[in-house]
């Protein structure tokens, strides 16, 4: 019988391993029955089994040195495979509800990755008043030109499906050239930002444009597979056990949610929902709501820290 899983990473301090267990632990409060598997270095399975936590995991494996980063891990995905169908989910993220549904849209591609189909100027390019330069130039449209794309889509690489190994090796492979091609396009390193690691999503994104792979929404109302906590418009409680999120059915009024600066974020949202239309919500739970922004994640590292004492100390007992 062919098998469902789960596939997390985790890597440098141990505190990033006990996220995966945090997260974990909100997994099994709704999907007792598809094994899990976490990569790792040796000292974090020691870690974990140490603690007594290491029966939430089917099985815990070696990560390599070499696949200790974003691109390290998610350009080489093919080789973290042990399930006959993966989800590839970051350790930062609190599942919310049955996933049961999710996993049914997702058994339909041989590959894909959560996103949209049309990526902004912002996607891999500067995040300030630099952006405008590159709309103006239409840096955008000449990176597709030189390298015979169509279009360009938006990859969240936070989850990722695969079922279809020799697809998730070709995709795999053509992600890693579009990124050693990155002199020749208009994407910024983002180790030019001050970050410690390079980002892997616009190389996949070129990718699965070359590669014409579906890219599975992210936004779907009830049937969002995951959303960014935002405190302000998020509905939680310390344990997220019930998570209720404010949904704008308007992408444009949607996206404002990323913006760090509460005040200036409620009053473009309060501007623009006066739009005829633009006001339309929901109030929906995600599958799983995804801490990905560095401004936001406080709530989700005290879950993490409580969840962590939590499952070691009902081990121990």
């Amino acid at each position: 019988m062919s098998t469902e899983g789960y596939v997390l990473h985790c890597y440098g301090d141990e505190v990033y391993a006990r996220h995966a267990v945090a997260s974990v632990s909100t997994l099994r409060r709704y999907d007792t029955t598809r094994p899990v598997a976490l990569y790792c270095p040796a000292a974090h399975r020691q870690y974990v089994e140490e603690a007594g936590v290491a029966s939430l995991f089917e099985r815990i494996e070696p990560l390599p040195e070499a696949h200790r980063s974003i691109v390290g891990f998610k350009h080489h995905i093919d080789r973290f495979m042990p399930y006959d169908r993966c989800l590839f989910v970051d350790t930062d993220m609190v599942w919310c509800r049955d996933p049961d549904p999710l996993w049914q849209q997702l058994q339909a591609f041989p590959f894909t990755a959560t996103g949209r189909m049309r990526a902004d100027f912002f996607f891999g390019g500067p995040k300030g008043a630099g952006v405008l330069l590159d709309m103006v130039l239409n840096r955008r449209g000449r990176t597709l030109r030189r390298f015979g794309l169509s279009y360009l889509p938006r990859v969240q690489a936070g989850m990722l499906y695969a079922q279809d190994r020799e697809t998730t090796r070709t995709f795999c492979a053509t992600a890693q050239h579009f990124l050693e091609q990155a002199p020749d396009t208009h994407f910024r390193s983002r180790l030019n930002e001050g970050r410690s690691e390079e980002s892997c999503e616009w190389s996949m994104a070129m990718a699965m444009s070359e590669l014409d792979l579906h890219v599975f929404s992210w936004m779907q109302g009830h049937n969002t597979p995951q959303l960014d906590f935002i405190d302000g418009l998020t509905t939680y409680d310390p344990d997220f056990e019930h998570v209720v999120c404010d949904y704008y059915t308007t992408p444009f009024v949607h996206d404002l949610r990323g913006i760090p600066n509460e005040t200036i974020r409620d009053l473009l949202i309060a501007l623009l929902t006066r739009l005829p239309g633009w006001g339309d919500q929901m109030r929906i739970t995600p599958f799983v709501l995804h801490f990905g922004w560095l401004h936001e994640k406080e709530p989700f590292y005290a879950f993490a820290e409580r969840a962590w004492t939590q499952c070691t100390s009902a081990e121990s007992v």
